[in-house]
């Protein structure tokens, strides 16, 4: 694998086999099997557990780890082709990255959505950029359209809950202060139909997920014998759900969605998980806005492994990390 920027560089098979991977190294770890490697962190926006979990997986592996802030420390760096260079952006991509590919055994990158369009994030123009200008393996640490790391670790957390992941889960939209991007939705809903679940997407109308995500994720489920459900109705939703995610993103593209803040019904609740299945969990990719977008007593009760699913980040991305830097 010389890039995991998408779930596609994986598919349905090697998703199973980080899982498989992560799973087993949780187990017993492996020694210093990043020894001598050097991997460049990329960061266009701010970050808590992804820059901790990947610095720890490169530092407890005998590896390290650089990080680099664009803008603060560093130049402002362009992606766009053919621009007049006159503006804060002092480096361009083209330069930079392949640079950087010759300090670094791998590079990784993260850079949020623009909000400009659903069209311009399934360009995902930074991303895209960095890895066609990137010599050396390339991992997203999110990205306009995904954040494929945080799906693994998902669906790792499911997986540790039931001993499978081809159960009934729920992603659920939840109310927040402004519109937030689909990166974090879409990587759960690919990530889930890869691995073989029965999920069901709840959102109000207007806030539906892409198009071509969407279709992606019905062909993965197809593949493995899941299944994918969208719906306006939460409460159906999450009825029998075995795990319940929830996570705020903005309405579509032109769409008439309603105004957010007549949407706080939408915000998980315990009631929400007593319609799910008695043995269920939920899930939240973090940070969260408690009581805007979830309520206290779901994430301090019974039902919650957000603490769990954090920790879990760790695991896929040393075992990804594995397939970037001694595999490719």
């Amino acid at each position: 694998m010389k890039a995991f920027t998408h779930l596609r560089d994986l598919g349905p098979e090697g998703a199973q086999e980080i899982l498989a991977r992560a799973a087993a190294w949780k187990q017993k770890a492996p020694g210093a099997i990043f020894q001598d490697k050097l991997l460049a962190m990329v960061f266009f926006n701010p970050s808590l557990r992804t820059r901790a979990s990947f610095e720890a997986a490169m530092l407890r592996h005998g590896g390290n780890a650089i990080v680099l802030e664009v803008g603060n420390g560093t130049w402002k760096l362009e992606d766009r082709e053919g621009v007049v260079m006159d503006g804060d952006r002092a480096e361009h991509i083209k330069e930079a990255v392949p640079v950087l590919a010759q300090y670094a055994d791998a590079l990784a990158v993260r850079a949020f959505s623009s909000g400009l369009s659903d069209a311009e994030d399934e360009r995902d123009p930074i991303l895209s950029a960095f890895r066609a200008h990137s010599p050396a393996p390339l991992i997203s640490m999110e990205s306009a359209r995904e954040h494929p790391c945080q799906g693994l670790a998902d669906l790792l957390t499911v997986q540790e809950a039931f001993g499978t992941t081809k159960v009934p889960l729920t992603l659920t939209w939840a109310p927040h202060m402004k519109p937030l991007p689909k990166a974090v939705p879409n990587s759960f809903l690919l990530t889930a139909a890869a691995c073989g679940a029965d999920i069901t997407v709840a959102a109000p109308e207007g806030y539906e997920l892409t198009a071509e995500v969407r279709a992606e994720a019905e062909a993965y489920a197809k593949a493995t014998g899941g299944s994918v459900r969208f719906t306006t109705d939460q409460a159906a939703a999450v009825k029998g759900a075995k795990a319940i995610c929830a996570k705020a993103w903005g309405p579509a593209t032109g769409s008439e969605a309603a105004p957010m803040a007549s949407l706080q019904p939408w915000m998980p609740t315990a009631a929400h998980m007593e319609l799910a299945a008695k043995d269920a969990i939920f899930l939240h990719c973090l940070p969260v806005r408690r009581n805007l977008e979830v309520h206290d007593r779901v994430l301090d009760g019974p039902w919650s492994r957000v603490v769990q699913e954090a920790g879990n980040r760790f695991h896929v991305q040393r075992a990804l990390l594995a397939s970037l830097l001694l595999e490719s």
